[in-house]
């Protein structure tokens, strides 16, 4: 097919073919009539530019009857839209509602489920479970998924953790401020084979069949100010276990007042049982002040950060024969975290309003 063009068609088409960031399609389309106009053949027209000979009569006739206007797609009918704002709005507010609220026997709900509550109830017209994904995907909501929140219900919850922050964030000069708790419940587990070390392209393994060797209790004492940290293994968790932990620490800490952040667990403070952390603070000259945290505010606790450091390192994967193999392994790490990485937290949270 002939193709003739005016002078300044063949600059348009020129221009559309030199242009590096226009639409693919218009450069291929454009190359097809300067071809066409050079008296190329169909065939090496298709080889030149990738396609098939149908395509280029079918651009050729489209130049000749419209011309450049016809190297533009022509208009699509779409299907229309079927969900209005409104439904849209409907669709959002039934996944922030309880499935069963609106007669569905589950705690979640799944999309099919939530497709099938807005539609039966009227709320919409009609719609897919991939279009409610996309809906509530824009929303950033996704109600089949949950996270744990425990909410605190100590009517002193503020007061308590201001007075922590505080002394975080205003530490008194010369005085120690520590970070006590204890870490329950460690297994001694052994592994009917050792860790696997990771090799290229494949992650390290650890056998998933083990035996429980016992437990034992880490009374552990962070010093916020150093990093350095006092800690005892004990095979329960008593009142005489804890008064002994403390004596050691008033020990170490001599002749000063020390500031003590400690959770509310019986333990640790007095109880209709008698007075007994008073009675040990009297022994002591007074000299240690007491935080304690609120209820579900073990987060205020500075030692809880080292204790996640503990089980990351020792005993998450760790391969334990006797209770004894696991004091020991936690003792050498205490001793090696004191002489080499012992750090200060970095304490930013000020009881600010957090901005996202």
């Amino acid at each position: 097919m002939a193709i003739h063009l005016s002078k300044n068609e063949r600059e348009d088409l020129k221009e559309i073919v030199r242009c590096q960031r226009g639409e693919a399609r218009l450069h291929r389309r454009a190359r097809m009539i300067l071809l066409a106009a050079e008296g190329k053949s169909i065939s090496s027209i298709a080889r030149s530019v990738g396609t098939i000979r149908l395509h280029v009569n079918q651009w050729l006739k489209r130049f000749e009857e419209h011309r450049l206007d016809g190297l533009q797609d022509l208009p699509r009918d779409g299907r229309p839209i079927e969900i209005t704002p409104l439904e849209r709005h409907q669709v959002i507010a039934t996944a922030c509602r309880s499935p069963k609220e609106l007669g569905f026997q589950r705690t979640l709900w799944n999309y099919e489920t939530l497709v099938n509550a807005v539609t039966s109830s009227g709320l919409v017209r009609q719609i897919s479970t991939q279009t409610a994904w996309r809906i509530l995907d824009d929303a950033e909501i996704k109600p089949h998924r949950v996270k744990m929140w425990c909410h605190s219900k100590d009517p002193l919850y503020q007061q308590k953790m201001r007075a922590i922050v505080h002394l975080y964030t205003h530490l008194p000069k010369g005085e120690a401020v520590l970070s006590i708790d204890e870490k329950t419940g460690m297994q001694a587990f052994s592994r009917s084979r050792a860790l696997k070390s990771s090799e290229p392209g494949q992650s390290g393994r650890f056998e998933f069949e083990y035996k429980r060797n016992g437990t034992r209790c880490l009374f552990a004492c962070f010093d916020v100010k150093t990093g350095k940290v006092l800690g005892r293994c004990t095979q329960k968790r008593k009142r005489p276990d804890f008064l002994s932990f403390m004596d050691w620490v008033a020990s170490v800490y001599r002749k000063r007042r020390v500031h003590v952040v400690l959770d509310n667990l019986n333990t640790h403070c007095n109880t209709n049982q008698g007075d007994f952390v008073t009675e040990w603070n009297k022994q002591h000259k007074d000299r240690f002040v007491f935080y304690y945290t609120p209820t579900h505010g073990s987060w205020l606790n500075q030692v809880e950060l080292w204790f996640g450091i503990v089980s990351r390192r020792i005993l998450r994967y760790g391969n334990f024969r006797s209770p004894d193999e696991l004091i020991a392994a936690i003792e050498a790490f205490i001793e090696e975290w004191n002489k080499t990485e012992a750090h200060a937290f970095r304490w930013t949270y000020e009881g600010l309003p957090l901005v996202k």
